[in-house]
C-alpha cells in the first residue's frame, strides 16, 4: 500500500501533505514554491509509493467553483499526463486556510511563527488530506451497511 498525496495548489506556494503507508493518519509534508512543484514530485514519487493525489478544489460559499480553479485545472492536468497510473481526485477545500490558522493558535504558536504562510499552506494541505480521508472512512462504512 502506498501513501495519499495532498495538495493545496496556490499560485506562490504549494502545501504538501502525505498519509502514512497504511493510510491512516495525515501528516503535513512541507510547502515548496510553485515554480518548484513538477520537480518535487518527479522525485517524491520516485523515492515513494503514491496511491493517489488529492488535490484542494477551491468553492465558493454557494458551492459554485470558484475563479482560482483556473489555476489549479491546468496543474491537475498535468499531474493526470505525467502521472497515468496515480489517480488524481479533487477535494473541496473551502475554509481551509481558516482553519489552519486556527489550528496554528489552538497550538499555542506565537504571532509571529502564524504569520509563516508556508506554514499555514502546509496545515491547509494537512486538513485537506484529513477530511479526504473521513470521507473515504464514510464512503467505505456506507458501502459496507
Amino acid at each position: 500500500m502506498g501513501r495519499i498525496m495532498a495538495i493545496d495548489y496556490g499560485r506562490k506556494r504549494v502545501g504538501i501533505a502525505v498519509t502514512d503507508e497504511l493510510q491512516l493518519i495525515a501528516n503535513g509534508l512541507t510547502t515548496v514554491p510553485a515554480h518548484e512543484i513538477m520537480a518535487f514530485l518527479r522525485s517524491y514519487v520516485k523515492q515513494e509509493k503514491i496511491d493517489a493525489f488529492v488535490v484542494g478544489e477551491p468553492r465558493q460559499m454557494n458551492n459554485q467553483p470558484s475563479e482560482s480553479l483556473q489555476y489549479i485545472m491546468p496543474f491537475v492536468n498535468w499531474l493526470k499526463k505525467e502521472f497515468p497510473e496515480i489517480p488524481v481526485e479533487m477535494m473541496d477545500e473551502r475554509f481551509t486556510s481558516k482553519m489552519a490558522f486556527q489550528t496554528m493558535i489552538d497550538g499555542g504558536l506565537k504571532k509571529k511563527a502564524r504569520q509563516r504562510k508556508e506554514l499555514v499552506d502546509t496545515i491547509s494541505a494537512t486538513i485537506i488530506l484529513q477530511s479526504y480521508l473521513s470521507s473515504k472512512s464514510i464512503r467505505k462504512n456506507q458501502e459496507n451497511s
